[in-house]
């Protein structure tokens, strides 16, 4: 294969090469899918139905919910498909777009995740200018900052990366098309190291971004602490803790993912790093976040 154009479909990983264990993997992976949207689906509408829940911390909760049926809609239902029907197969331009969707939905996540940080610490660290830092309008340009810089770091990855020539075949070891794995199909060492450097640009901006979650996350803990009573200690990190969990599982497996070195890539390590950053934090946020908050519990049992 001399260049990307004469490849006219990839070949995803398989689980298994007996028909039991492709089933196995079709029902785990549809139950999966099946409870992220279940819940996701449930958070979304008690938000938007619950005008009690029309505050920024929700809205950018709403957002979170968005992202998360959309990113985990990207990945799961080829490979569950092509589990259910004993096939690998995925279009050139099919992986494109699962490429550009999926960058575009973790990056926003991510830089949602940023945003987030910053309203846990204006509610707790600056109660008295909430209302002024974290008004309606600022809300929607914070939310749209994230949608569109995850849009402009999709767009810039996948164009560089679909334009490298591939001349190593066409199997892709991960059950959805990832970068990291494409980049191995690479036949021209200039355009891969500058695949690589703006990965590494990427990551630069990506450690900046975390060095703010950390550093508002230190002042909130501090400021927390500073509270008279535990019933307000209790719930300040009851909103805090769950956020913080969620950052650090995304950005540990999706920093390992895309920055480790090629010598050190095997299958085994790099599925189980693939679905704790693209599979896990779609299904186990809705529980994290309602299993912590009274308010949103009792809007989802008002909605049952």
């Amino acid at each position: 294969m001399s260049n990307s154009s004469s490849i006219p479909v990839f070949l995803l990983l398989a689980f298994a090469d007996t028909r039991e264990l492709q089933l196995v993997h079709f029902w785990l992976f549809l139950g999966i899918y099946l409870a992220a949207l279940l819940g996701n689906g449930l958070i979304i509408t008690a938000i938007a139905c619950d005008h009690r829940l029309h505050t920024p911390m929700y809205f950018f909760l709403l957002n979170l919910a968005v992202i998360d049926l959309g990113s985990i809609s990207t990945t799961l239902p080829k490979t569950i498909a092509n589990s259910l029907w004993g096939t690998r197969e995925i279009s050139y331009l099919g992986c494109a777009a699962q490429v550009f969707l999926f960058l575009l939905l973790i990056s926003s996540e991510y830089y949602l995740l940023n945003v987030m940080a910053y309203d846990r610490y204006v509610a707790i660290c600056k109660p008295l200018h909430y209302e002024t830092l974290m008004g309606s309008r600022a809300c929607v340009h914070m939310a749209a900052a994230a949608w569109g810089t995850g849009f402009l770091t999709a767009l810039l990855l996948t164009a560089s990366t679909f334009s490298l020539p591939l001349c190593q075949g066409n199997g892709i070891d991960q059950f959805f098309c990832e970068i990291p794995q494409i980049l191995k199909l690479s036949c021209s060492d200039t355009d891969y190291f500058r695949e690589v450097g703006l990965i590494v640009v990427s990551a630069f901006v990506s450690s900046v971004c975390f060095v703010f979650i950390v550093l508002s996350y230190v002042q909130i803990f501090r400021a927390v602490l500073r509270i008279p009573s535990e019933q307000g200690q209790h719930k300040a990190f009851s909103t805090c803790l769950p956020h913080l969990a969620v950052v650090s599982l995304f950005i540990s497996t999706a920093i390992f993912a895309y920055l480790k070195p090629p010598s050190i890539s095997s299958p085994v390590p790099d599925l189980v790093v693939a679905v704790l950053y693209s599979v896990v934090p779609p299904a186990v946020n809705p529980l994290i976040y309602s299993m912590r908050n009274q308010e949103l519990k009792d809007a989802l049992r008002k909605l049952l």
